[in-house]
């Protein structure tokens, strides 16, 4: 555990006219430090802002501040499919997200001693499972109509790097009956992705919600142009080792172990593409991974 001070301030709320409930956020800095670069991470459904706290501390110590808002999908909320927003929750994901990147004055003016010593210029969007659907778009990736058309495009420019963790894949016809009928938004379009991200996914991620394997959650690394790097953990499930808590008790496939090869690949990447370590990268994927798992890049 590192010894380097953070601070912390939640619930930043951002009034959110029309949402329904207000937007409410955690931010987390260290305590020390100037030209800060900036990750704003989605988490997967039913979470919310406390959640990835092993990824949350690690970026922190590592110089990096951290935004998590809360989405309306979240158990702390206890929004059921009967409401009218929930059919539209994954184009109100991005809206949310959209409206953090407009109000980081406010979010960052609510920890004391921050203002004044953060990068916007440096900001990355991080995203697990659904969260990794919904900073997809950040990023580029459109979601396909029945017919086959790209949708909205939401990419933001003011993004300049995207881990994606988990991230679902195309859909080929292979989704389950129930991820048709409830999640018409998993069938992304990954070729306008062109911001650069890295990707992580484990081999042993079966998702109940398609008929794919494993592979499915590599979609976004083969078929986005802006994806630069895979990394896999062998033995990894859905949580890739436990990073959405400590040893949390949904975790099925828990391992110190793989949530520090999905700590260190993705610090490694963002200080390098977001110039904070140009030599970050590849002083990472010069070291072996194995046996915990391997790094592929294009």
């Amino acid at each position: 555990m590192s010894n380097t001070q953070v601070i912390s301030a939640r619930p930043v709320t951002l009034p959110a006219p029309g949402r329904g409930d207000d937007l409410q956020v955690r931010i987390t800095a260290p305590a020390a430090g100037t030209d800060l670069p900036v990750i704003v991470f989605a988490h997967g459904f039913s979470q919310s802002m406390t959640a990835a706290d092993p990824l949350v501390d690690h970026w922190t110590a590592n110089g990096f501040v951290v935004v998590q808002p809360t989405f309306l999908d979240s158990a702390t909320l206890g929004l059921t499919p009967a409401d009218p927003r929930y059919p539209t929750i994954w184009q109100t994901r991005v809206d949310d997200l959209v409206h953090v990147l407009d109000e980081l004055d406010t979010i960052i003016a609510a920890v004391p001693g921050l203002t004044g010593r953060v990068d916007k210029e440096r900001l990355a969007v991080a995203g697990h499972s659904w969260g990794g659907q919904s900073v997809g778009m950040l990023l580029g990736a459109r979601v396909l109509d029945a017919d086959g058309n790209p949708g909205e495009d939401r990419t933001d420019s003011r993004v300049k790097a995207g881990v994606l963790l988990s991230t679902t894949g195309l859909n080929r016809g292979d989704l389950t009956p129930f991820a048709q009928q409830n999640f018409a938004f998993m069938s992304p379009d990954f070729s306008r992705l062109t911001t650069p991200s890295i990707v992580v996914a484990g081999d042993k991620d079966q998702s109940v919600l398609s008929s794919r394997g494993p592979d499915w959650f590599t979609d976004v690394y083969h078929y986005s142009p802006g994806a630069q790097h895979l990394v896999t953990l062998f033995g990894g499930e859905h949580l890739l080792g436990g990073i959405q808590d400590y040893s949390s008790t949904v975790t099925t496939d828990e391992s110190p172990e793989r949530v520090e090869l999905v700590r260190r690949t993705t610090t490694a990447f963002l200080k390098s593409v977001l110039g904070v370590d140009d030599k970050a990268w590849s002083e990472v994927s010069a070291t072996s991974a194995e046996p915990i798992g391997q790094i592929e890049s294009k």
